[in-house]
């Protein structure tokens, strides 16, 4: 483990939050349904990935790294019945775009994911919302890749059921 200065540690964290920051925020929106509490969990990614910034190896492991954090977080806040308010009527454009153009601006597709229970919704958000690969995405959740493999399977089956007829005029 290497020791940053003060400096060191701002100047990287200014940088995580610049380059990931939109990517952070959209996953927790999807994870967690909700403007306000994704803001809070992007918030609290920020915060815990600043506790252990001299834990991160930079370089391309570094965005699977944050989204750990994020996925944790957000599995935090999932846990917190209490404050389980959900607001599906939030746009998702007006979040901070990602730079990627909505093929399917019209939300079908965002509110099956989100409607995925959370350990689909988990591995579909990481693989690909964020692009991660299946080994960052196992490392992300803790879980073996086949397992990863396997939740991504059975996610696109609960999707290919929900969206039955409005990609394809399937019956």
């Amino acid at each position: 483990m290497r020791t940053l200065s003060s400096d060191e540690r701002e100047a990287l964290l200014k940088r995580l939050m610049s380059s990931y920051g939109d990517q952070v925020m959209r996953t927790c929106f999807l994870f967690l349904r909700s403007r306000q509490r994704a803001e809070d969990a992007s918030q609290e990614t920020f915060i815990r990935a600043w506790k252990a910034l001299d834990r991160l190896k930079e370089g391309p492991t570094e965005k699977a790294w944050l989204m750990k954090i994020a996925v944790n977080v957000c599995k935090s806040f999932l846990g917190n019945r209490s404050s389980a308010i959900l607001d599906r009527g939030i746009p998702l454009d007006r979040l901070s775009e990602t730079g990627k153009t909505d093929l399917y601006p019209d939300q079908t597709v965002f509110l099956a994911v989100t409607s995925l229970p959370v350990k689909y919704r988990a591995a579909v958000i990481l693989y690909y919302y964020q692009g991660l690969s299946v080994k960052e995405t196992a490392d992300a959740l803790r879980l073996p890749g086949a397992t990863v493999r396997t939740r991504l399977a059975r996610a696109r089956a609960l999707l290919k059921e929900d969206l039955k007829g409005w990609y394809f005029d399937d019956e």
